[in-house]
């Protein structure tokens, strides 16, 4: 399998650092692994269209982490390796089921993204900032939304072989 890389120009997160990120990413789900062999810096230009110095820099910048190897001549070699989650998890049907009832209620990506991040950043702070209080803590801030499995049913069920409906679009 080629990894290869996606650079999103308008993100404002410099390219060298969202190459290091999706190899971190590429770790985690296992899409990488001890071995793997990163596309050379040349066809990552070729690619994206990026200075050969900001592949580089990412490049390094993984080295450092021990996450790759440079051998000259050879190539770039992953040696490290992130977390456990796989791409097969059924944590990711299960986020990819939040994702889509969101895209059919009208949210956008970055929306979600956004909300995302600040559920990640409640749950996971990072280590160098005070905690945030919870937003249910307090007392001018109102309740967050109710589940969706506790709203009650956008219509009543037309059959009743159907279970009830609880608003909310569900793939099966």
């Amino acid at each position: 399998m080629t990894f290869t890389f996606r650079i999103d120009r308008r993100s404002g997160v410099p390219s060298y650092v969202q190459i290091v990120q999706q190899v971190q990413q590429g770790l985690r789900l296992g899409l990488l692994v001890e071995g793997d062999r990163l596309p050379t810096a040349r066809a990552v230009v070729e690619a994206t269209a990026l200075n050969p110095n900001t592949v580089l820099k990412a490049y390094r910048e993984l080295e450092s982490q021990g996450l790759v190897q440079t051998r000259r001549r050879h190539g770039t070699f992953v040696t490290g390796s992130l977390g456990a989650t796989s791409a097969e998890s059924p944590w990711r049907a299960e986020l990819a089921e939040v994702a889509g009832r969101a895209h059919d209620a009208g949210l956008e990506r970055d929306d979600l993204a956004a909300l995302f991040g600040d559920v990640l950043d409640d749950l996971y702070p990072p280590p160098s900032r005070p905690s945030r209080p919870s937003r249910s803590s307090h007392p001018s801030s109102p309740s967050p939304p109710a589940p969706a499995s506790s709203l009650p049913p956008a219509s009543p069920s037309t059959s009743p072989k159907e279970p009830e409906s609880d608003g909310v679009p569900h793939s099966s």
